[in-house]
């Protein structure tokens, strides 16, 4: 075919020519001097990256999910009781796997494209007298239904409730994407994928750790072996890894660093508020509803839009692929069916999310949804040049 396949699923995402060529080189011995000036390199840049001076970051070979399990076995103990707030597929998925490690998993299901509530928060913690609850397990951005968590507010209930318990984040479809700021906002163990904001493949887990969270891990008593930070947190400190690590991926982890900090955080951030809002846009002129509630909770990385009332969302992702070479994201769960997603995270401009609106667009006429042509494609241009004044879209 001519042209190119459009990438717009939630992750993995769009990888710069840089970050390609980056790793593409040979291999270095793991355990010389290039290797441990890669990553003792790395470490300083990861800390600015989550927002932290005191915090600790670590790296696993593994996904997401392995920095969620890691997270766990680092800092709990068998019949430890964590409070979970269900919002979606990938927070459910956190609590089957706390509840599969033996943990006490206290569940509040919430439906799905709600997000989580600092005065309900405030209030389980203030009457747990007991102090019981150990952590706080809360996702930072639910890619599922395109809802994000105000962490800042979470940490505020649980101050209030002066509450000694952890707070646990997923920012996995959050980290280089969407403000994090971990000294500021009180986290104490924050997570995150390499195939998100950081624009690399699947296969890195990052994480950054609080005192707090390595002091617990002191007295944690779930089995660890591979994902025991202490192993790897004293062999990173000397520019190793206790075990052979993924090496191609450091060397795009590196690149994909040096384009993010080029740009500037803050910029990274605005950028993406501002593809979130076109994209939000044209949505609303197909006049479709998003999964997510109430406009605030409205995720900047990634939204789900419910298809119209008799029409299998599924039917919409498989056109897509099929005629237009453009990958969207399903519903999962509930949602399966119901409705699609649009990611716009990572390696992205505004040209590119016009691209995306066009396609959708085309789609939908195609399976004889009523909208007006171009209507969605003219309001998300019309929010990128009111929105941007003389910089680059």
């Amino acid at each position: 075919m001519a042209g190119r396949d459009f990438l717009q699923i939630p992750g993995p995402t769009n990888i710069p020519e840089r970050v390609l060529r980056a790793m593409d080189r040979t291999m270095i011995d793991h355990r010389g001097a290039s290797f441990r000036n890669l990553l003792l390199g790395l470490m300083p840049r990861l800390k600015a990256l989550f927002g932290t001076e005191p915090g600790t970051p670590v790296l696993f070979a593994g996904t997401g999910t392995a920095g969620l399990e890691a997270a766990l076995v680092n800092t709990l103990s068998p019949g430890d009781r964590v409070l979970v707030y269900v919002i979606g597929y990938f927070s459910q998925v956190y609590a089957r796997m706390a509840e599969r490690m033996g943990l006490d998993v206290q569940r509040v299901e919430l439906p799905w494209g709600e997000g989580i509530s600092g005065d309900d928060l405030e209030s389980r913690l203030r009457n747990d007298k007991e102090q019981r609850i150990k952590a706080v397990l809360a996702i930072h951005n639910e890619t599922s239904t395109g809802v994000k968590t105000d962490i800042p507010a979470v940490r505020g209930a649980m101050d209030r409730a002066r509450h000694p318990a952890l707070l646990i984040v997923d920012s996995i479809s959050g980290l280089g994407c969407l403000d994090l700021r971990f000294d500021e906002w009180g986290v104490d163990v924050a997570i995150a994928g390499s195939q998100k904001g950081l624009m690399l493949p699947p296969g890195l887990a990052l994480l950054c750790v609080s005192d707090k969270a390595l002091k617990a891990g002191q007295s944690a008593k779930l089995p660890r072996y591979y994902f025991d930070w202490s192993a790897m947190i004293e062999q990173n400190r000397k520019g190793l890894f206790p075990y052979t690590p993924a090496t191609s991926l450091l060397f795009g982890l590196d690149e994909g660093l040096n384009l993010l900090f080029e740009e500037g955080l803050d910029r990274v951030f605005a950028r993406h508020a501002r593809l979130a809002e076109g994209l939000r846009r044209a949505v609303r002129a197909w006049n479709l509803p998003l999964v997510a509630k109430r406009p605030e909770l409205a995720s900047d990385t990634v939204s789900a839009i419910r298809a119209p009332d008799g029409l299998d969302a599924d039917k919409v992702i498989d056109l897509a692929a099929s005629r237009f070479h453009v990958a969207l994201g399903g519903g999962l769960g509930p949602l399966q069916g119901r409705a699609f997603r649009i990611g716009h995270l990572g390696a992205l401009n505004a040209v590119e999310v016009l691209a995306i609106a066009g396609a959708v667009e085309m789609v939908l006429g195609s399976l004889k949804v009523p909208i007006d042509l171009g209507r969605g494609v003219a309001a998300a241009q019309s929010w990128f040049l009111s929105s941007n004044g003389t910089e680059p879209v």
